[in-house]
């Protein structure tokens, strides 16, 4: 029985491979760039609004902060209390172009050892969770140059 890939949240990411990108959305009247996207209004206070489009946002980025979640999350994070926690990497990326900065979990593999301020790193499709019927897809954040 093959699992249903879904996306964590609708609209936030689209691709797969070299085409995986995280998705943002645009103001026509500023250009101001928002992640998590914005479809409704401008949230730039100094703007008086503009159409929203969305925009695939740059593949890559630094790392401008880390740490690591040494403790289970509590709900609505999914996760199966009958297994043993593993600990994982979170980091900040500022993307490139946008200068926007973007929270997300690191490849597996990676820890907070691996992590240095200023590293590049490139976003790449994940999985968050699976259970009998799902693939609860997400994005990861992979140093440049680790194919793993």
């Amino acid at each position: 029985m093959s699992r249903t890939r879904t996306p964590v949240v609708t609209g936030w990411f689209a691709g797969e491979g070299d085409d995986f990108r995280l998705l943002g959305t645009r103001c026509s009247v500023c250009a101001s760039v928002f992640f998590p996207r914005e479809d409704a209004f401008c949230r730039n206070p100094g703007c008086s609004g503009g159409e929203l489009t969305e925009v695939p946002l740059s593949r890559r980025g630094r790392v401008w902060s880390y740490t690591d979640s040494r403790y289970r999350p509590p709900s609505p994070y999914v996760s199966d209390r009958e297994l043993g926690w593993r600990p994982y990497a979170l980091i900040a990326v500022e993307l490139e172009a946008e200068r926007l900065v973007v929270l997300g979990q690191t490849v597996p593999g990676i820890s907070v050892a691996d992590l240095t301020v200023g590293m590049e790193v490139e976003v790449v499709p994940g999985v968050l969770n699976e259970d009998a019927e799902t693939t609860w897809t997400t994005w990861h954040w992979r140093p440049t140059g680790v194919t793993a």
